[in-house]
């Protein structure tokens, strides 16, 4: 949902003054925009989710963003250099990988991002189902175009492990433990998958898709009794919510900073940070 021009102008204007009163008039003249517009596109951002007051004779400020995966709130934030800085954002989407998927085939750029408020056919591996209820996780694929031969492509998986890992105890203060080959384990139960697919030819990768699925606030009442005892989220982890929005940014930041290192050094220091987080090893 990428807010549209003049609204997505009052949208950033509010944010360069956040915390100040800006008035409909001032906002209307800078943007060379109706009044009546101003206030249209104010209903409409906290329609959104954004936290707008408005007091007369002094106008509008922005007390507070939702915390969702709008495009222009996760590009706000980013760190990155190139990783999501294109992105396509749903509030609901069958799989992220399938639309990572078909984009790649129409050749998206490395690095775009697929990232769902919701997931109706969300995998793991084997195709087990995997469980995203709305605005509870982090659920997201990212198309990369690595140079490596098709063999080491597997090490990706790793990889991602090893930056989420670090973004969460980063973020959270939570420790996560790497379970061989693709989960991530908090108080011995699975909070996190990863699921890579990849397009190749004999001896060069076209494309991998990456896909990562993070129970961030999901309630013990969102699992199926079948996946209950063996499931778990950051919220149940640590009694208390978890902001979805900086988390994604810095497992976005990690991602990036290993998959370069990866790229530059081979796979011997990705393979010492999974060794180190690893519970399977021994």
């Amino acid at each position: 949902m990428a807010i549209e021009g003049s609204k997505q102008q009052v949208l950033e204007f509010l944010r360069r003054h956040r915390g100040e009163y800006i008035s409909g008039e001032d906002l209307s003249r800078d943007l060379a925009i109706s009044r009546t517009a101003v206030w249209k596109h104010i209903q409409s951002l906290r329609q959104e989710g954004y936290r707008i007051d408005a007091q007369t004779r002094r106008g509008y400020c922005l007390l507070a963003t939702p915390d969702c995966f709008y495009p222009e709130e996760v590009t706000a934030g980013l760190e990155t250099a190139w990783l999501g800085r294109t992105l396509y954002y749903y509030d609901e989407v069958g799989s992220t990988n399938q639309v990572a998927k078909e984009l790649a085939d129409d050749g998206a750029p490395e690095g775009t991002v697929i990232v769902a408020e919701c997931q109706t056919g969300g995998r793991g591996r084997r195709g087990r189902s995997w469980i995203s209820p709305a605005r509870k996780g982090i659920w997201f694929s990212v198309i990369l175009r690595p140079r490596v031969a098709p063999a080491q492509a597997p090490q990706l998986t790793l990889l991602a492990a090893v930056a989420v890992v670090a973004a969460v105890r980063e973020r959270t203060g939570l420790p996560l433990g790497i379970k061989w080959p693709n989960d991530l384990l908090a108080g011995g139960r699975k909070v996190c998958g990863i699921l890579t697919e990849i397009k190749a030819e004999i001896d060069a990768v076209e494309y991998i898709v990456l896909g990562i699925g993070l129970n961030a606030n999901l309630e013990a009442g969102d699992f199926s009794p079948e996946v209950s005892p063996q499931a778990t989220s950051l919220y149940l982890e640590l009694g208390r919510p978890v902001e979805r929005l900086p988390l994604f940014q810095r497992i976005l930041s990690c991602l990036e900073k290993w998959y370069e290192r990866w790229q530059d050094e081979g796979f011997a220091p990705v393979r010492e940070a999974w060794k180190e987080a690893s519970i399977t090893l021994g």
